[in-house]
């Protein structure tokens, strides 16, 4: 458990919670962003930015992939670290789970290896998206960063990481907190402007 800085309360850093960029957070890599936790442990984190679309067809990088993946069938530019490989977020189907290829990280939600032959993962994952690089902190970094106030931290939902709505995901996601976190969804980027 680490200390939130907003609150002082314990939050927990664990696959499947969602890092909300702070207006403190300055380093414009991830201003802004929601990134989904896919991998935490004491040697550090991993996950991918959700809310950064790019203008570049899947079809076009990953051919067939293109047929599968969510609205916007685009690559989403999933964070600053490895940007020329791909890390396949799926939801698998009730039951694929076990499916060929597929990593279960976060109860039906995993990664799905786009080496896998395609006719191996039609019915076994209903949702997909595809995101060029990636979000990496080294062992005890992330805490570091939540602890300093740059990253709040809350609960997640599949529907966050296949929605349609990206460019109001950080918003939409603030305004369903709890308490005082819910106001920072309408918050000016500078409050001395207000």
């Amino acid at each position: 458990m680490t200390p939130d800085a907003q609150s002082g309360r314990a939050v927990d850093l664990a696959a499947g919670r969602l890092l909300l960029a702070t207006p403190g957070l300055l380093d414009p890599n991830f201003v802004d962003t929601v990134v989904l936790l896919l991998d935490v442990t004491d040697d550090g984190a991993l996950g991918v930015v959700l809310n950064r679309p790019t203008a570049l067809p899947v079809a076009e990088v990953l051919g067939e992939w293109g047929d599968v993946v969510e609205e916007p069938e685009v690559l989403f530019q999933g964070g600053p670290v490895a940007t020329d490989g791909a890390l396949a977020v799926a939801l698998a189907a009730p039951g694929g789970e076990d499916a060929a290829g597929f990593r279960a990280v976060w109860g039906r939600l995993g990664l799905l290896d786009l080496d896998t032959p395609r006719e191996l993962v039609i019915g076994t994952v209903d949702r997909l998206r595809i995101f060029a690089g990636y979000a990496g902190w080294g062992a005890g970094q992330l805490e570091a960063e939540v602890a300093e106030g740059s990253w709040y931290v809350v609960p997640g939902l599949v529907d966050d990481v296949f929605g349609d709505r990206t460019r109001d995901l950080r918003r939409d996601v603030l305004r369903r907190q709890p308490g005082d976190l819910a106001f920072h969804a309408t918050r000016p980027v500078d409050p001395g402007l207000n």
